[in-house]
């Protein structure tokens, strides 16, 4: 929710986990292959590929890029620990999520989350070795409560926070028709960032703030201060000022900035607001975050 870009140079960042999610279902077959499928969330096969052991224990590449990327995780995977895919026949594997893969809400993330469980591997080595990044993501699908993550000395440090504001009912996620690249975006705010020991002690100081007040006033207060100060790395207007200027209340970016959801705050539900500016998904903040950790 706040930290998504600087937690890579080592600041904190806060995330709260949402109702969706991502299944991996395994099961072994006599076939000595592995059989992967993978479903939307409405039940539609968006992907599916037969695979040989040896094609992964390998990395030979298919040309098909969806199928190469699995092949290159499952790959390290199996580096990491071989027993599982020599300790079968043959594999079928199920992914199904919960939400639309178009969402940016994590499909990658949970992936390799789910994949590490299967192997029984640290899954942010897999991350690393694999897609790279700062774990953030990885820390959101293993925790069901609201967290504060950061990399101390290149390790992971997970810290649980209690976030149950009474404001909550002004918080609504809007999805903004359009899946954002984050490792292009992550490229243009490593390009522009300066003075990253100093950006770093702005965000934290507001993560700290935004995590514990009962302030609706100061929450969107520390949300805009944190998007005004991301604008100038990022070389990009705030969502506010680039869509929604007359919006009153307070917008949010979240993830890659230019798409994906973003978080409005608002004392009057701005559900008509955005319907009529052609953004039909809405969701109030209850609906999207996990009940029990709020």
């Amino acid at each position: 929710m706040i930290g998504e870009y600087t937690v890579i140079d080592g600041s904190k960042a806060f995330a709260v986990p949402t109702v969706y999610g991502q299944y991996l279902y395994i099961e072994n077959q006599n076939d000595p292959i592995l059989n992967w499928s993978s479903f939307d969330f409405d039940g539609s096969l968006w992907f599916q590929a037969q695979i040989k052991f040896d094609t992964i224990q390998q990395n030979i590449k298919t040309g098909d890029k969806i199928t190469d990327t699995l092949i290159d995780i499952l790959h390290i995977a199996d580096k990491l620990n071989p027993s599982i895919l020599s300790g079968t026949n043959g594999i079928s594997a199920e992914t199904k999520l919960t939400f639309s893969r178009n969402w940016g809400l994590g499909s990658s993330s949970t992936l390799i989350n789910n994949i590490a469980q299967w192997f029984e591997i640290d899954a942010y080595e897999l991350l690393k070795q694999s897609f790279g990044g700062s774990g953030y993501d990885i820390a959101c699908a293993q925790h069901n409560t609201p967290i504060i993550y950061q990399i101390k000395e290149g390790n992971p440090e997970v810290r649980t926070v209690k976030f149950n504001p009474d404001f909550l009912d002004k918080l609504y996620f809007v999805y903004l028709n359009k899946k954002q690249n984050t490792r292009s975006s992550v490229a243009a705010y490593r390009e522009n960032a300066k003075d990253i020991p100093l950006l770093n002690e702005k965000v934290n100081s507001i993560i700290e703030r935004a995590a514990s007040t009962n302030s609706f006033e100061v929450f969107c207060r520390l949300l805009d201060e944190h998007s005004a100060i991301l604008s100038q790395p990022l070389q990009m207007q705030t969502i506010k000022l680039e869509l929604f200027p007359d919006f009153n209340g307070t917008l949010k970016s979240l993830g890659a900035w230019g798409g994906d959801f973003i978080l409005a705050a608002a004392e009057e539900n701005p559900l008509d607001y955005f319907i009529a500016k052609g953004f039909e998904t809405v969701i109030p903040y209850n609906q999207m975050i996990l009940s029990h950790t709020v």
